[in-house]
């Protein structure tokens, strides 16, 4: 696997498989890598005959008060990781080279409607500094296919319209959520929790498994069932962020038609901020 950091040889190492006519597949990362993202890079090779990853830390999506300063930094075992994995290249850039003119100068893209809501009502301007970093790195790597979590089911969909809306030639895949063996979704905040939250934090992942179940026993009081949910992440020692019941594509309100859905629910257990979601699929009245 080679690493690059700087532009020039990011594109020269793309021209060149271009010229052969190859594939590329892309894996964009903030470091800190688990069996998640491993399984983004596994799903990429699915598609491409060449996947490249990135790993940026990206100033523009973390708000006043978050964890940028301690997010962890762990490249030498991200690249072990990537090597295991077969990846082909690591582009690493700093912030300096992705916004040279800083963040007040930097031009910006944002997606409306699916950004609102939800993660985008509890970390304003999150979602605008996800689509800059991510349609800047779409231009650096022109990939022909994109792998990302389903775990960030919002981003997504963030990611999803903003290449529609922008006829970008990107396919993007949406993978699976990969989970601790007490159902917990892989994150790299996982790390902050102690033993003790470990214990506490599967009570997310369950109450969703719970609204989803009343979800598809026919109750459509949303409001008062995303209380209840809520009350039962609180009652196990977590506090809850937000939960809310939307169109699985749009993430609009749903409507009463509405067959396809998909509950969003954001969590703090200790020092972390956890996400975690279910769709829900209802039989057609």
């Amino acid at each position: 696997m080679k690493t690059v950091n700087d532009i020039t040889a990011l594109r020269q190492q793309i021209s060149e498989w271009r010229q052969q006519g190859l594939k590329i597949a892309f894996v964009p990362t903030m470091g800190n890598l688990h069996a998640g993202h491993i399984a983004l890079v596994e799903e990429a090779h699915k598609h491409a005959d060449k996947v490249v990853a990135s790993i940026f830390i990206n100033p523009m999506q973390f708000g006043a008060n978050e964890d940028i300063d301690s997010y962890p930094k762990t490249l030498s075992d991200d690249q072990e990781k990537l090597i295991a994995a077969n990846t082909h290249l690591l582009f690493t850039p700093t912030a300096d080279i992705i916004y040279p003119k800083g963040l007040d100068q930097q031009t910006y893209v944002e997606v409306p409607d699916v950004s609102e809501g939800s993660c985008g009502e509890s970390r304003p301007g999150h979602f605008r500094g996800v689509a800059t970093i991510v349609c800047k790195l779409f231009n650096l790597v022109q990939p022909d296919v994109a792998c990302f979590g389903k775990k960030d089911y919002q981003q997504l969909q963030v990611i999803q319209t903003m290449v529609e809306d922008l006829s970008m030639p990107i396919s993007i895949v949406g993978v699976e959520t990969v989970r601790e063996a007490s159902g917990l979704a892989m994150s790299s905040r996982n790390g902050y929790l102690t033993e003790q939250e470990k214990a506490m934090a599967p009570a997310l992942r369950q109450a969703l498994l719970w609204l989803g179940e009343q979800l598809e026993q026919g109750k459509q009081d949303f409001q008062a069932l995303s209380k209840q949910a809520a009350g039962k992440i609180n009652l196990a020692g977590l506090n809850t962020d937000y939960i809310d019941i939307r169109h699985a594509r749009t993430l609009a309100k749903p409507g009463a038609a509405d067959t396809e859905l998909v509950i969003l629910a954001a969590a703090h257990c200790g020092k972390a901020r956890l996400i975690d979601n279910l769709q829900v699929s209802l039989a057609k009245s």
